[in-house]
């Protein structure tokens, strides 16, 4: 499973309706809208390296409205359950 973090930059004009299109792609696990130098955060989950290319670059970059994207790809990926368990001392 290839976990990743898009970072998306949109037109002032696409902000409204944005987020629900960023959501509605296939591989798109959450979608955010947030503050900052940014306009939108992107979650993605896919099987392959190929899926995460096709829909980075095929379909959310042409998104009309989409500016600017920064990608980041997680080498692991943790839960708060996971978190929880590694830091339990056995309660």
């Amino acid at each position: 499973m290839v976990h990743a973090i898009v970072l998306i930059r949109a037109q002032r004009t696409a902000l409204p309706t944005l987020g629900g299109e960023l959501a509605d792609l296939d591989g798109v696990a959450e979608a955010y809208s947030v503050t900052g130098e940014w306009d939108f955060v992107a979650i993605v989950r896919v099987r392959e390296h190929e899926q995460l290319a096709q829909l980075v670059a095929g379909q959310l970059s042409q998104l009309e409205g989409v500016t600017r994207t920064h990608t980041m790809v997680a080498f692991e990926a943790y839960s708060r359950h996971d978190l929880e368990a590694l830091f339990s001392l056995g309660q």
